[in-house]
């Protein structure tokens, strides 16, 4: 597949006909990245959301849909808002809506902040460029999860605003510290979060997304968005990661197997705490040198969270665990989970 790198679509509130009968078949009508652009009461002001950074994550695009063809029967937005579609030839590539990113391809969403002009880091610097044109009151960027799933959000700054712009979508965020290309992590002058709206299969997912672009929409332009629920702060998770070249199974038994061997219902963990002795899976003869898990100075702090108990792979101590999967794909070329020691409690409204 040939790939425009250099190419961005524009359109300017989408008629029923140009949004097609379904998200799908929309999907399937775009061939580069797309900005829609919809008109709100206040034109100075705009707000950005973005989608489909990764292919294989449909909420954003099915709830963006679902908005787009509702505005009929809903108030006109506060503010002009700009979604953005990004990695459109990953989604649309056979079976629709399975591909991370294509074969041979870049995860597009670890792109960004990166001094290349070529390829995936051209399409993530024209994607900035097209967020960054409109002078934004706020980013968000719309996910699913690897695995089933609770919504939780992403910042790297917390702030009141950051903290009543995830209330719009969930009652949970967490605060990392972590530097991996992602779109977030960019300085937009204004607050900037990830929504992770659940699993991917997750109808509730899709309903997070649509309320929360629902909540973006009728919210009045402000210095001070109003927070719609508790928060719950979890503060910079670390990313548990194979070592190169370490094979991964998932499985209920131990069978023998080389590398690393998690539970086949791993994804059970995203739900609550992993106590201190629980047991995630098993390691071979290499045991935990099979595993890094990075802290913000680049130090493998494995053994402060894990250990072995015989060839099991337990936690050393109360853990948090957050995007358990049991894709093979994304686990050994993203991270197998994300994981914390503790929660820094709720911040009230």
């Amino acid at each position: 597949m040939n790939i425009d790198f250099y190419d961005i679509e524009y359109l300017n509130n989408p008629d029923p006909i140009t949004l097609k009968a379904d998200f799908k078949q929309f999907l399937l009508s775009l061939d580069v990245p797309t900005v829609i652009d919809v008109a709100g009461k206040h034109v100075d002001k705009c707000r950005v959301i973005v989608t489909l950074l990764h292919g294989n994550e449909p909420s954003g695009l099915i709830a963006i849909h679902r908005w787009l063809t509702s505005l009929g029967e809903l108030p006109k937005p506060q503010t002009n808002i700009r979604f953005i579609i990004c990695s459109v030839e990953a989604a649309n590539a056979s079976p629709l809506l399975s591909h991370r990113f294509l074969a041979h391809g870049n995860d597009l969403n670890r792109c960004f902040g990166i001094s290349r002009n070529d390829g995936y880091y051209a399409r993530a610097r024209l994607i900035e460029e097209a967020i960054r044109e409109v002078t934004p009151e706020f980013v968000v960027d719309l996910h699913n999860c690897s695995g089933s799933s609770p919504a939780f959000a992403v910042s790297p700054i917390l702030s009141m605003k950051e903290i009543a712009l995830t209330s719009f979508f969930c009652d949970a965020v967490i605060l990392s510290g972590l530097q991996i290309g992602a779109l977030t992590e960019q300085a937009f002058s204004c607050p900037t979060i990830t929504i992770e709206c659940g699993g991917s299969n997750d109808e509730q997912a899709h309903e997070v997304a649509f309320e929360g672009i629902q909540n973006i929409a009728e919210c009045p332009p402000n210095v001070n968005f109003p927070q719609k629920k508790s928060v719950e702060i979890i503060c910079k998770p670390l990313r548990l990661t194979l070592k190169n070249n370490v094979e991964l199974t998932y499985s209920h038994h131990y069978e023998g197997e080389s590398g690393v061997t998690l539970l086949d219902n791993i994804e059970q963990f995203n739900y609550g705490g992993a106590h201190q002795g629980q047991m995630l899976g098993w390691l071979d003869s290499k045991g935990l040198k099979n595993l890094q898990l990075l802290n913000e100075d680049q130090e493998n702090v494995i053994d402060e969270f894990f250990t072995l108990r015989d060839n099991q792979l337990v936690c050393a101590t109360h853990l948090r665990i957050f995007k358990a999967t049991t894709n093979e794909f994304i686990a050994k070329n993203d991270c197998l989970f994300y994981v914390v020691k503790h929660s820094l409690g709720t911040f009230e409204k």
